[in-house]
């Protein structure tokens, strides 16, 4: 098509410490706008205060819940971040087992099996489907607490240091059995990559590392005025900004990403920068770009890439 393909992650999405209206009024925006992106569910957030989300227990809860239903249609994807941006859960038992490894940490061990991720993935996708979520992809749950900080520096100390390979099997297993929304995962995963890059395959399935190229200008999870630019991602006169750099270099996508804390319309101090990047799209780039959700890009990708490869087996 010749346009570059626009769309964002919104890590640490959670109806806590937020008016309940917040999240509805950023999808009403998102809808109204045209825009697609992807919104992270994390069903185990605030579990110890709130309960799982899985099993609503407050009107705010339930306030939230009735919003994910009409995110997808209004443009917005659903990943989990696993299940709790945090320790591993114990599904049996319900509950954060005291000195759990954190989920982030989890995916990098290389002892860990393709079962137990599969299991893991499979547990959170029916959690999800309790309350009527279906997921598209998974973002890294980072973390920078001591534990992981320190059970990442030995980890890379190995040369094949990495996200686990069994975690992408997992996932394309799941994948060809229907658990998540699409044919194709995209994942967030802060690798190496700097492109999109396909990490398991199978006829129609595909799982994707598709790294964001665009930074958190928006307030980041700190929700600080220091990290809010609207400049960043384009100029109000739209002659220059990261933005205008991919789209001007001919670059197949830009993806950007936000974190909830800051880019909530209710007490993010970068909604407003949000806003007029929106604005400035709109008015200077309109006719070179297209919002996609991310799922929709992998799923284009993923299709072309099958007919090319059909192609040259023809002929």
């Amino acid at each position: 098509m010749g346009r570059t393909v626009l769309s964002f992650y919104l890590d640490d999405t959670s109806p806590y410490d937020r008016p309940a209206d917040a999240f509805k009024t950023f999808l009403d925006y998102v809808s109204a706008e045209g825009i697609k992106g992807e919104s992270s569910v994390i069903l185990g957030s605030g579990a110890g205060t709130y309960g799982l989300l899985s099993r609503p227990t407050t009107g705010l809860q339930r306030a939230y819940i009735e919003q994910l239903h009409r995110a997808f249609e209004c443009g917005v994807d659903a990943h989990m971040e696993l299940m709790t941006h945090g320790g591993l859960f114990d599904f049996a038992k319900g509950c954060v087992p005291e000195g759990a490894v954190h989920e982030g940490l989890w995916l990098h061990e290389p002892e860990v099996s393709l079962d137990a991720y599969q299991s893991y993935f499979g547990h959170i996708l029916a959690e999800g489907e309790r309350i009527g979520v279906r997921f598209t992809g998974v973002t890294w749950p980072g973390c920078s607490c001591e534990a992981c900080e320190k059970g990442y520096a030995k980890l890379r100390q190995s040369p094949e240091y990495g996200v686990n390979p069994n975690v992408w099997k997992a996932l394309l297993n799941l994948a060809k059995a229907g658990r998540f929304r699409g044919p194709t995962v995209p994942c967030f995963t802060l690798s190496e990559h700097t492109e999109l890059k396909l990490m398991a395959g199978e006829g129609g399935y595909g799982v994707y590392d598709f790294p964001p190229n665009a930074r958190d200008r928006f307030g980041i999870w700190e929700n600080s005025p220091e990290h809010v630019d609207a400049d960043y991602y384009i100029t109000e006169d739209g002659e220059s900004g990261r933005i205008v750099e991919l789209v001007r270099a001919g670059a197949p996508y830009c993806l950007f990403y936000a974190h909830w804390q800051g880019l909530n319309p209710a007490t993010g101090v970068g909604w407003k920068a949000f806003t007029q990047v929106i604005a400035r799209i709109r008015k200077h780039l309109g006719d070179r770009v297209v919002w996609m959700r991310p799922s929709e890009y992998t799923d284009q990708c993923h299709r072309q890439a099958r007919a090319r490869r059909s192609e040259e087996k023809s002929t």
